[in-house]
């Protein structure tokens, strides 16, 4: 017999999603979600209208990702291109961020700072305050359309709509000044990449965390399906002390027959009411499970009005329980939190911050590119000398115009000048005007007495003639180069 022949051919294969309508809760969780939410919404909302003042030669916008001028700017830092492994070191943390939250209490990231999760509670929330509470939007859902029943989804959806659009508008503010392009945005002269942006985000936003909700937590997202390797026996994820809650009574009478006669689990059903993707936890861990740990409140709640022990579901990983099954008792909370594998993490995470933020103190605010001219690379002069040349980038790096002083060194028979020179004036060094926060791009000649073909080494270096902020980083940038005969 095959395989096949095995499949009922008058089933469905696929089952047609079943809307989740979480139950509102109150406990430490759900407050945590809430502080949690508030936090993130502010973050993302509010940053790109705060101010930062850089002098008048930068932007004031506190956060901008100016793509026009090739640069990031995050308060006082400034990223410019051939910086971005800032970027990169960033991102890294992140993800090693990510690895140790996931190492220690699992999935809590997906439960609480997730975009997505994030969205689809302020959705909820809404939904609540428009259909009421889980039991009056499973009635309204089962009711046949009426025009009451219209207005109320209307009225949610439009503010579901409203929500989402926000969310697009605020992300086009990072990207350039927030208040001259939400005047132009109002006014229809904002870019059309602009439109366009808010669109797209619009949409996603209002499908994904209005509409799919959970749909994107357990089938779209991959994190569920690669987070094991983060996990060990001692990461401590939402859990269901099944030796103490089984065997199930039905109610609060059986319940009341005390301790021993059955387990503390009533079967009320709260956990699996109140979980935002529908899960019953006291199935075991499972892909739909985000450790939001709000099964944990609704749990408590009802122990505490039976007067039983709360944390019959509750953050444990599995050595505890095993230990408990066994009689015995769990390890304390911040002893399995500090073991070996979460300490590496937190150490390679704090490394790489380390690093960074001594790198950027450290960084010169003054860099130099030479690109020598390679047709012809060597030129004979009507004296006899040999000219070579340069195309220099002298990027100046703060929010002040400067001026340079660019100095051979080496090459002691050298002469250079550049092509805003007269090559009668070429000595051993150049004044340059630099412009503020921005590169300012030169050609450079250099000639020497003809000798031996070959290569000779010698070195430019831009000098600051300006004082130097006290206790600052170092100003001077230099570049090597070749001086070419044949």
């Amino acid at each position: 017999m095959s395989a096949l022949d095995l499949i009922n051919p008058t089933s469905d294969l696929y089952t047609k999603r079943a809307p989740v309508f979480p139950r509102v809760v109150n406990g430490r969780f759900r407050r945590l979600k809430w502080a949690v939410m508030v936090l993130c919404l502010a973050v993302y909302y509010i940053t790109p209208w705060l101010r930062w003042d850089r002098g008048p030669h930068a932007p004031d916008q506190a956060v901008l990702i100016d793509l026009a001028g090739r640069r990031f700017f995050m308060f006082d830092i400034e990223i410019w291109p051939q910086e971005f492994y800032y970027v990169a070191g960033l991102l890294i943390m992140a993800g090693i961020g990510l690895f140790l939250v996931t190492s220690a209490v699992g999935r809590a990231w997906c439960g609480y700072a997730c975009p997505q999760t994030v969205w689809t509670d302020l959705f909820q929330h809404v939904e609540r305050w428009i259909d009421g509470d889980r039991n009056a939007q499973l009635k309204l859902n089962a009711a046949p359309w009426s025009a009451a029943k219209l207005a109320r989804r209307l009225s949610k959806w439009s503010l579901w709509l409203a929500i989402a659009a926000a969310t697009g508008g605020a992300w086009i503010f990072y990207f350039a000044d927030a208040p001259t392009l939400a005047s132009q945005f109002l006014a229809g002269d904002a870019p059309f990449v602009a439109y366009a942006t808010v669109a797209v985000l619009t949409f996603t936003t209002l499908s994904l965390g209005g509409f799919m909700r959970e749909q994107v937590c357990i089938y779209m997202c991959p994190w569920p399906r690669i987070q094991t390797a983060m996990l060990d026996e001692k990461s401590l994820i939402v859990t269901y002390r099944d030796w103490r809650g089984e065997p199930r009574t039905q109610g609060l009478k059986k319940a009341a027959a005390g301790p021993g006669k059955a387990g503390d689990c009533i079967d009320c059903n709260a956990c699996v009411s109140v979980c935002p993707t529908g899960i019953d936890i006291r199935n075991g861990p499972q892909l739909g499970c985000i450790n939001c740990a709000l099964c944990i409140d609704a749990c408590d709640e009802v122990m505490g009005k039976l007067n039983r022990p709360r944390g019959l579901i509750d953050y444990l990983n599995l050595d505890d329980h095993k230990k408990e099954l066994a009689g015995g008792t769990a390890t304390p909370m911040m002893k399995t939190l500090l073991r070996p594998r979460t300490l590496i993490y937190a150490a390679v995470w704090a490394s790489i911050g380390i690093a960074m933020l001594f790198t950027l103190g450290g960084r010169s605010r003054l860099a130099i590119d030479a690109a020598q001219d390679r047709n012809p690379i060597v030129i004979t002069m009507s004296d006899g000398t040999v000219r070579n040349g340069w195309t220099i980038k002298l990027r100046n790096m703060e929010g002040r115009p400067r001026t340079v002083e660019l100095a051979m060194t080496g090459l002691p028979q050298g002469r250079m000048w550049t092509d805003a020179m007269d090559s009668h004036t070429a000595g051993r060094s150049a004044r340059i005007a630099l412009a503020p926060d921005a590169t300012t791009r030169l050609h450079l000649y250099v000639s020497a007495p003809a000798g031996p073909a070959g290569e000779t080494g010698f070195a430019v270096v831009a000098r600051p003639l300006e004082p130097a902020v006290p206790g600052g980083p170092p100003q001077d940038a230099a570049r090597n180069l070749k001086f070419v005969r044949q």
